[in-house]
């Protein structure tokens, strides 16, 4: 499961980066301070999935963060872009990201034998 999350992240990140890239290089739509956010926020989803992947701690708040600013990023474009917001685009992809999120959290979860973390003071 860690793997589909990490490479559902790395997909979704390098498409934003992708997208805001083609948009500063090309017919500019939305403006650059915007584009440069979605670059940045782009490259955090993907480390943080290879962080989760790794095992790192607070990995997966590093992924949430950059899901929620895509998200936001993705309803101001929408409203500046077309002068509304359409629901469907916007619960798709927030459904998207809630099961990476799912699929990450329950990876890690599942990664340990006991499913609990170890007690205070090591294994003893």
């Amino acid at each position: 499961m860690l793997t589909a999350a990490t490479l559902g992240m790395t997909g979704y990140g390098l498409y934003a980066v992708g997208a805001a890239l083609v948009d500063v290089f090309g017919p500019a739509q939305l403006s650059w301070i915007a584009n440069l956010i979605a670059v940045a926020l782009g490259a955090l989803l993907v480390a943080a999935g290879v962080c989760i992947r790794v095992g790192l701690p607070g990995s997966l708040a590093l992924a949430l963060t950059a899901l929620f600013g895509l998200q936001s990023l993705s309803l101001y474009s929408a409203a500046r872009l077309y002068g509304q917001v359409a629901p469907e685009p916007q619960i798709a992809r927030a459904l998207f990201a809630a099961v990476l999120v799912g699929l990450a959290y329950f990876g890690a979860v599942g990664n340990d034998e006991t499913g609990d973390p170890a007690p205070e003071g090591g294994e003893g």
